[in-house]
């Protein structure tokens, strides 16, 4: 409690005149009889002559208050009246109604659209908080006072970041929305705008571990779940619904024409620094001398090496598909051969001849084709991705992984790494090595359906694998696999 008169702070006595101040404060402009001043202050232990005690302290007041004022004249400031003694107090000369006159000017300038005025006035009414309000006080009124105005602050910071939100400016709310959700643990507010502030700035995983942290700390302290409004946040958040990002910035008329203002870059999720486009190797095989080898080989040979062309580059690709063309190029040639034999001496030759020369032609241009092709686009490989696709696919493996990391419980319950199950969240396409099952995993590149099967006895009888690592520490796969493996693998730990 403390006082001024112009720029001289007041000297208001004792604890118990301090206390007596309070008690007329909060009634201000209101009479207050004695005997309720004397269970405001001393509640359950009064002094023996509680009225004289208040009269000497409301003296006390008065010199310090009115200290022009001659000593038997009525006090204009502080009076005695019929009904008690009733402290004056002007317009805009407590603190709390300053607090109250700005909220209520924010709500108004809210209502006509003007963000930027409610929310400087809010801040304007916050600034003026100092700490907890009537602090060294105890007893009922002062208690239900305190707290009625903590209330008020409490609602007007969740008014000033709501606005702010509505500016977009979300990413200057983080921090101090983190320190809010601290001091006021239960208010769903605080919480809803600070989850939504760090999906806006792109860190989805921090935002899904905020309603994680919100739901323990009401089942463990009060056995409840959080609100349906920020259940459904946390869907939102989940499907990355459209309708929860940020707003579009205003457009500012100039001389009677909308111009849009520059765009403000906003921090994102911290990815990784992107490695240089690698220098062409000169020691690497060029694909058009490959495709030209792989094509000119069956031509040359008259189609008598189809079988071999295509099945080395089936053994090159772990392709069961181009085993089973390499073996039907290879019966091609056992059917002209054996047309051939049908037929007899060339001069003599008829239907079988002309049928397996056929066959021959076939074999021979088939495999030209095929090499051609297969060396072009190897089986199970896509087109590249564009770069806007490659990044935003780095940006969700990365927020996969720090939710792996940091909280495993949700990354399980997102079923990060699991293509194989339906799914909300995009996890940029990671497949988790403990719990992917065996075709996911032989369907990677450089592991086959062998190695896929190792993985999974292993896993078995050695347990869960503790990071990527491990798959080439157990032996299971090469260690340049895992190197160009480790963008896509995750090891998820289990329950």
């Amino acid at each position: 409690m403390r006082a001024w008169r112009g720029e001289a702070e007041l000297d208001l006595g004792p604890a118990k005149q301090r206390a007596v101040l309070s008690a007329l404060l909060i009634n201000a402009n209101r009479p207050v009889p004695t005997a309720q001043i004397v269970d405001t202050v001393w509640q359950a232990e009064p002094p023996e002559n509680g009225a004289n005690v208040v009269q000497k302290y409301v003296a006390g007041l008065r010199r310090v208050l009115e200290p022009d004022r001659s000593p038997r004249s009525p006090g204009s400031l502080l009076a005695l009246t019929d009904a008690g003694y009733q402290l004056s107090v002007g317009p805009e000369r407590l603190d709390a109604d300053v607090f109250h006159s700005h909220l209520q000017q924010a709500q108004a300038a809210r209502a006509e659209g003007r963000l930027a005025d409610a929310s400087g006035l809010l801040q304007r009414a916050l600034g003026l908080w100092r700490g907890s309000a009537l602090a060294g006080l105890s007893g009922a009124p002062f208690d239900a006072t305190r707290d009625r105005l903590a209330e008020s602050r409490a609602t007007a910071l969740e008014s000033w970041a709501a606005l702010e939100m509505e500016r977009g400016h979300h990413a200057q709310l983080v921090p101090r929305l983190a320190e809010l959700v601290v001091e006021f643990p239960l208010r769903e507010e605080l919480r809803y705008l600070s989850m939504l502030a760090l999906y806006r700035c792109g860190r989805q995983p921090e935002a899904l571990a905020a309603f994680r942290d919100a739901r323990q700390l009401l089942a463990d302290e009060f056995g409840v779940e959080p609100s349906e409004r920020l259940q459904e946040l946390h869907r939102g958040i989940l499907r990355a619904e459209p309708s929860l990002a940020a707003p579009e910035p205003p457009r500012l008329a100039v001389n009677g024409h909308q111009h849009q203002p520059p765009a403000v870059l906003q921090p994102a999720v911290l990815l990784p620094a992107m490695p240089p486009p690698a220098a062409p190797r000169s020691d690497r095989f060029p694909v058009w001398l490959a495709c030209t080898i792989a094509s000119a080989i069956p031509l040359l040979t008259c189609g008598l090496t189809s079988w071999a062309v295509v099945g080395v580059l089936a053994i090159r690709y772990r392709s069961r598909m181009l085993g089973l063309v390499a073996a039907a190029f290879l019966a091609l040639l056992v059917f002209f051969a054996t047309a051939m034999e049908l037929d007899g001496p060339q001069d003599e030759a008829g239907t079988w001849a002309s049928v397996g020369v056929l066959a021959l032609l076939v074999a021979t241009v088939g495999g030209s084709l095929a090499g051609a092709l297969i060396t072009i686009r190897p089986p199970g490989r896509l087109p590249e991705p564009s770069a806007a696709v490659e990044l935003a696919q780095r940006v969700r493996r990365e927020q996969a992984r720090q939710l792996v990391n940091h909280h495993p419980s949700i990354a399980r319950e997102l079923r990060i790494g699991r293509p194989d199950l339906p799914r909300t969240f995009d996890d940029g396409g990671l497949v988790d090595i403990n719990t992917a099952p065996e075709t996911i995993i032989g369907s990677l590149h450089g592991i086959g359906p062998d190695d896929a099967r190792r993985i999974i006895a292993d896993r078995h009888m050695r347990g869960p694998l503790a990071s990527v690592d491990e798959l080439v520490t157990r032996n299971l796969v090469h260690w340049s696999v895992a190197r160009t493996l480790s963008e896509t693998l995750v090891a998820v730990p289990p329950n």
